[in-house]
């Protein structure tokens, strides 16, 4: 387990904010009850910071003919539904929840090579709103399998989410369960698969990044 790189400035803000509120508990000689309550805000501050942009390390099993799951969280949505901004077929969505206390951490759910990225800027609705998908803050990617199978999955912001960030472009060859991406604090990815994909989890389900097996693509 290690922390994130993009979690260095907000790890200094939050160190900074510990110092300067201790300093002045100190300063102007707050009781008791202040001081602990300074203490306890900083403690609290200081391990959500940590375990928000917290970097778990662990061996991904990579298979062709398996979706990966791209990120912490719940599943929300699993429906037959018709993509819009470049497939342009219909297609099973699957959506995961990330919550603040979730890795946010994005990984690539299939290898193969970027044939489309979109960044869309938007508004901030929250994650789980049906129009989160088409009008918050979000990118778009496409990545294709050596076979030719294309898979579509979005980064969206929520509420309180204020910065998507990728790793990936246009024409890039990626691994399956390598990071493509991070979402700062509450977010959700959506996930495009062609019709006849067996899906492997239910509505409500836990879910793991780079771990669960989400789906099996078809033959």
């Amino acid at each position: 387990m290690t922390f994130h790189k993009e979690g260095y400035t907000s790890l200094a803000l939050c160190i900074l904010f510990i110092f300067v509120l201790n300093a002045a508990i100190h300063y102007f000689d707050a009781n008791a009850v202040i001081r602990w309550l300074g203490y306890i805000i900083s403690f609290a501050l200081f391990v959500i910071i940590v375990q928000f942009f917290r970097n778990p390390h662990f061996d991904i099993i990579q298979d062709d003919k398996i979706v990966l799951c791209p990120a912490d969280g719940k599943v929300v949505v699993i429906e037959e539904t018709t993509e819009t901004e470049f497939l342009k077929d219909k297609r099973i969505q699957v959506s995961v929840f990330m919550s603040p206390v979730n890795v946010h951490i994005n990984r690539n759910p299939i290898s193969g090579v970027v044939k489309y990225f979109k960044y869309h800027p938007g508004k901030y609705l929250v994650a789980w709103h049906p129009k989160s998908s088409t009008e918050n803050e979000r990118t778009t990617v496409v990545t294709e399998t050596k076979n030719g199978t294309q898979v579509l999955f979005r980064q969206i912001a929520g509420a309180l989410a204020r910065r998507i960030v990728w790793y990936v472009k246009e024409g890039d060859k990626v691994e399956q369960g390598d990071q493509f991406g991070f979402i700062k604090f509450g977010s959700r990815v959506d996930l495009y698969l062609p019709l006849g994909t067996k899906i492997n989890v239910e509505i409500g389900e836990i879910v793991k990044g780079g771990r669960t097996v989400l789906a099996e693509l078809p033959a």
